[in-house]
């Protein structure tokens, strides 16, 4: 397997991968009043880096000594294959054949963390999502890891994420640096807010510091405000 190209995994004394660890650093202190093992990242609108805050934190939260499981709920704009360079078999996969999740979860190249691909893009994702089914093999999921995270389609294009939002403990936001307009973060926040979607909080992404170098940073408390 070749390596993964993630500056926590490659490179776990950078900046960035210090970043991602204050992010995992705070979503640990989110979680001490109350249950937060399965957490869903989204963002805006497309190309925020979504996906890839994602698998940086499954990598240090598994650097931690955590079990954790990455789901790619991205029916329509799957990635997680991608970035960890593996067969693109799972979700859609599993609930579509009746088929075991063993028979699905992959490896990632970093120890303790498992991924749980899209599969075949679905024709139907919102109702793949809220299935009977899906929820069924979440509550079976959570027994066997400490953390999951669930990465779903940006807010504003599709209702994937805010449908989602029903079956996790948090939710957080990624947002590019520069990137979007005010009211458009504001709008998925309200969207998000109008599903009773449990917001943590967002991580700005893309923020440049040292020249050219760009990492995720937690904002936490008060529902992301």
């Amino acid at each position: 397997m070749e390596k993964i190209e993630l500056a926590a995994f490659n490179d776990p004394k950078s900046p960035i991968a210090e970043a991602y660890r204050t992010v995992r650093t705070n979503l640990q202190f989110a979680g001490i009043d109350k249950t937060l093992k399965v957490i869903e990242i989204t963002s805006t609108v497309p190309d925020e880096g979504k996906s890839t805050v994602i698998a940086s934190l499954g990598i240090v939260m598994a650097q931690a000594g955590k079990k954790v499981l990455i789901i790619d709920c991205d029916f329509r704009n799957p990635t997680q294959h991608k970035i960890f360079k593996v067969r693109n078999k799972g979700v859609s996969d599993c609930i579509a054949t009746g088929g075991k999740f063993e028979d699905f979860r992959q490896g990632t190249g970093q120890e303790g963390l498992d991924l749980f691909a899209s599969g075949p893009v679905a024709p139907n994702p919102s109702e793949l999502l809220t299935s009977e089914k899906m929820k069924t093999l979440l509550n079976e999921l959570k027994e066997s890891y400490d953390y999951i995270l669930i990465d779903t389609p940006p807010v504003l294009p599709v209702t994937d994420a805010a449908a989602m939002s029903a079956q996790v403990d948090g939710v957080v936001l990624v947002v590019a640096s520069g990137q979007n307009k005010p009211e458009e973060v504001q709008l998925a926040k309200r969207r998000l807010e109008q599903a009773k979607a449990p917001l943590l909080g967002c991580v700005l992404n893309k923020a440049k510091i040292s020249g050219s170098s760009s990492y995720g940073y937690y904002y936490g408390g008060d529902g992301g405000k």
